[in-house]
């Protein structure tokens, strides 16, 4: 059994120091999504809330509430990539009988997501006898760039040939 050592990176420091984890968020009114829509909100209904580019880690999203829900009962919501996993960072939050400012736990299953092609992040609407026709929910995600940084090795001029 052999070791190959030489293509080992030296310890350093990453070539773009501004690739940081960055906070974004989006603000959710059932109503004005439901107005969107054209009808009611039903069971099984996705609302994609916050774009994520191609190369970016989804490193954790959730779920708080910020007007209580009304007009239904049994909305449950689920958070996700509906392309990836429609329930990974959040699965089955009580939307209609939580209070103001309450936050969604993470799911059991809970991971970060890469995201190959540019996606969204999506609300899914779980589940519901009758599901929720007011409340706004604010969706939050943090988000980094994990794409290819290109060639961090310096490269080498003509005055390091000289003498």
């Amino acid at each position: 059994m052999a070791t190959v050592t030489s293509l080992a990176r030296a310890v350093g420091g990453v070539g773009n120091p501004s690739r940081k984890a960055y906070l974004v968020q989006q603000e959710v009114d059932f109503a004005a999504a439901a107005t969107a829509k054209g009808s009611t909100l039903a069971s099984s209904d996705v609302i994609e809330t916050i774009s994520v580019p191609a190369g970016a880690m989804v490193v954790n999203a959730g779920i708080q509430v910020v007007e209580v829900a009304a007009g239904g009962t049994g909305t449950t919501l689920d958070l996700g990539v509906t392309g990836v996993d429609a329930d990974v960072f959040v699965d089955g939050f009580t939307f209609d009988g939580a209070a103001a400012a309450v936050y969604a736990q993470n799911a059991a299953a809970f991971q970060p997501v890469i995201v190959g092609a540019a996606d969204t992040i999506d609300v899914l609407i779980q589940a519901g006898s009758t599901v929720s026709t007011s409340g706004k929910i604010r969706v939050w995600a943090i988000l980094m760039d994990v794409s290819d940084v290109g060639a961090t090795a310096a490269a080498e001029v003509d005055r390091d040939q000289l003498a």
